[in-house]
Order: C-alpha cells, then structure tokens, then sequence
C-alpha cells in the first residue's frame, strides 16, 4: 500500500511539475506598461532580444508613430513565434518582398525621409547634450553634441564637431536612431 502511495504522489507531482513548466514555455500576450525612456525598439529587446517585434508591437497597439509612446502606456506584446505566418503564409510574403527589394533603388532615390529622421534624431540628441549650443562646455566635454575633447584634437569648430560626431555615431551605434534609442534608455550616448 505503501508502494501505491509512493508511486501516486509523484506521478502527481511529476504531473503538476511538467503543467507547471509547460506554462512558463507557453506564449501568451504579455501586458506591458511603458516607463520612462522606453522606446519600442528597446521594449522589442526586453521581450525578445532583438528589434524583430517593433512593427507587431505598434501594430497591435494601434500605434501610427513608432517614435511615440508615453510613459504608462500599457501594450500588449506578443512574441515573434505567436507572429510567425504560417507556412502557407510565408510562401505568399515572399514575392512580395522580392518586388520591394527589386524597388528599393527608386524608393531610395525619391525618399527624403531617412534624412529627415536621422536630422530629428541628431538634432534631438544635440538639444538633450547642450541645447544646441557649439560652445557649450562641460568639464572636458566640448560643443553641441558633448564630444570628448580629445575627440575634436583642438579644432574646436562647427564643421569639425559635426564631422566627429557622425563618426563617433557611426561607429559606435551606427546611426543617429541608435544612438538617441541608446540615449533614452542610458541618458547619455
């Protein structure tokens, strides 16, 4: 009788354990609120380590500017496996996407709106470094953006300060967009 027991407990337990653990790997929707100096883009990490998740989040949200969301916001986040078109799906996104490659070079050449972004997010990080100002100092930090002094070798100019802070940008984020995500998140780039 004891053996019953023994063997019904934890085939129980061995049961409640593995519903227990099969939960955790479910993927339900997830309910986030917004904090301050989050962007979807960081949000897109938290949840799955990568900016995979931005356009599903904002279009599950009914968010039209990706660039705006408010702090206590609440969204609900789904993973990218509960996104994921089926395979008949995926088959029919693929044509399109090649007509969209095929395409680019004459939405490049038309569009003026990655300029106007990478300009906003710029201006945007040189407003939040110095309010704008290319004679701002702070210590050892020089100019509109705060470069580093030893950055600006002496040359102290406006043409200089904006030809290192592209560089700086872009070799270390890769884009104003980044870096203004990276200066929300930290407060400083």
């Amino acid at each position: 009788m004891k053996s019953l027991k023994k063997i019904l407990l934890a085939t129980t337990l061995t049961a409640g354990f593995g519903i227990f653990m099969g939960t955790t790997d479910a993927h339900a929707d997830s309910l986030y609120t917004v904090k301050t100096g989050d962007t979807l883009s960081t949000i897109s990490h938290q949840f799955n380590g990568d900016n995979s998740l931005i356009d599903l989040i904002a279009k599950d949200n009914n968010i039209s500017n990706i660039n705006m969301i408010f702090e206590g916001e609440q969204l609900t986040i789904r993973t990218a496996d509960e996104a994921a078109p089926a395979p008949a799906q995926q088959a029919a996104v693929a044509p399109v996407q090649e007509t969209q490659e095929q395409a680019a070079p004459v939405v490049e050449e038309a569009s003026a709106a990655p300029a106007a972004t990478t300009s906003s997010a710029k201006e945007w990080i040189a407003q939040k470094e110095s309010s704008g100002s290319y004679s701002a100092t702070n210590g050892r930090y020089i100019g509109r953006y705060q470069l580093d002094a030893s950055y600006l070798n002496g040359d102290y100019s406006e043409a200089n300060q904006e030809s290192v802070a592209d560089s700086y940008v872009a070799g270390r984020y890769g884009s104003w967009e980044a870096a203004q995500a990276f200066w929300m998140a930290n407060g400083w780039y």
